[in-house]
C-alpha cells in the first residue's frame, strides 16, 4: 500500500451552527484534496469561541499531515480565527508586510479606503506565509501544517487554486460506482465477501429510494483503478447472480 496522506478540516462559526449558513466548503474541500492524493478524514464545526478553535486546531493537527480552517479571518470582531491559531501555536499576531501592501493596493484599485478593521486582514501568526487569494485582497494564510481559508465559498476556490500542486501528497483515489435496486439488508453477505476478496479497496454502499423502489449505489475508492475496477466487477457479477441489474456507474 503506498503512503496515505491525510488532512482536517475545521469549519469556524456560530453562522454554520445556528443554521442560518449552509456550508459548502467540505465538498469542494474534499474533492480539490483528492486531486493532491489528501485524504480528507475528518471535519469539525465550531463556535466563534477561541477555546473551542485551540482545542480544535491543536488535536486535529496533530494526527493529520494537514489542517484546514475556513471561516473567521474578515474584518469584524468575531473574526478571532488568526488570533486562536497564534494561541495554539503559542507565538504572538504580527502583521504581514506583504499583506499589508497587497491589501492597500486591493482598496485601491476598488477605490476603497484601507480602514482598520480592513487592515486587520494582514495579521497573521508569526512565522506565517501566505495563501494568493485571486479574488479579494485578503490573502489565506498558512503556518506548519496549517492552512487558514475564507468562510466564503468562492474565495476558498480561489486559494485553493493558488495551493494547487504545492503540498506533498499520494496518489489520487479512483472512484467506480455500481448501482442496482437491491435493498442493502438483502446484499450485506454479499458485499462483505467481494470486500474479503478485494481488501486493498475502500466499499460504501449509499441506499436511496427511487420510482417506487428501494435500490443502492455501492462506491469503491482505491488509489489503484486496477484494484477498483476488478472489485467492481466482481460485485456487479454477485449481484447478477443473486437476481440484479447492476449498472455501472450507478443509478
Amino acid at each position: 500500500m503506498s503512503r496515505v496522506w491525510t488532512a482536517a478540516l475545521v469549519i469556524i462559526g456560530d453562522e454554520i451552527l445556528s443554521g442560518r449558513t449552509q456550508d459548502k466548503n467540505i465538498a469542494q474541500i474534499a474533492q480539490w484534496l483528492n486531486v493532491q492524493g489528501i485524504r480528507l478524514k475528518e471535519v469539525r464545526v465550531v463556535a466563534d469561541d477561541e477555546e473551542a478553535i485551540v482545542e480544535a486546531v491543536n488535536t486535529l493537527r496533530a494526527r493529520n499531515d494537514y489542517l484546514f480552517t475556513t471561516g473567521g479571518i474578515g474584518p469584524t470582531h468575531d473574526d478571532i480565527t488568526v488570533d486562536a491559531i497564534a494561541a495554539a501555536l503559542g507565538v504572538p499576531v504580527v502583521i504581514h508586510p506583504e499583506a499589508e501592501a497587497m491589501l492597500k493596493a486591493y482598496y485601491a484599485k476598488i477605490g476603497k479606503e484601507a480602514t482598520p478593521a480592513r487592515m486587520n486582514m494582514a495579521r497573521v501568526p508569526e512565522g506565517a506565509d501566505l495563501i494568493h487569494n485571486p479574488v479579494s485582497g485578503a490573502p489565506g494564510i498558512k503556518v506548519e501544517n496549517i492552512h487558514v481559508m475564507a468562510g466564503i465559498p468562492h474565495i476558498t476556490a480561489g486559494m485553493l487554486e493558488g495551493l494547487t500542486g504545492t503540498l506533498e501528497g499520494g496518489k489520487p483515489l479512483v472512484s467506480v460506482t455500481v448501482g442496482a435496486f437491491s435493498p442493502e439488508s438483502e446484499i450485506a453477505d454479499l458485499l462483505r465477501a467481494v470486500l474479503k476478496e478485494h481488501p486493498d479497496v475502500a466499499l460504501g454502499s449509499y441506499p436511496f429510494f427511487k420510482d417506487g423502489n428501494y435500490g443502492s449505489n455501492f462506491v469503491i475508492r482505491s488509489d489503484d483503478e486496477g484494484k477498483a475496477t476488478a472489485c467492481a466487477e466482481a460485485l456487479a457479477d454477485g449481484l447478477r447472480e443473486a437476481g440484479y441489474d447492476p449498472k455501472v456507474g450507478g443509478l
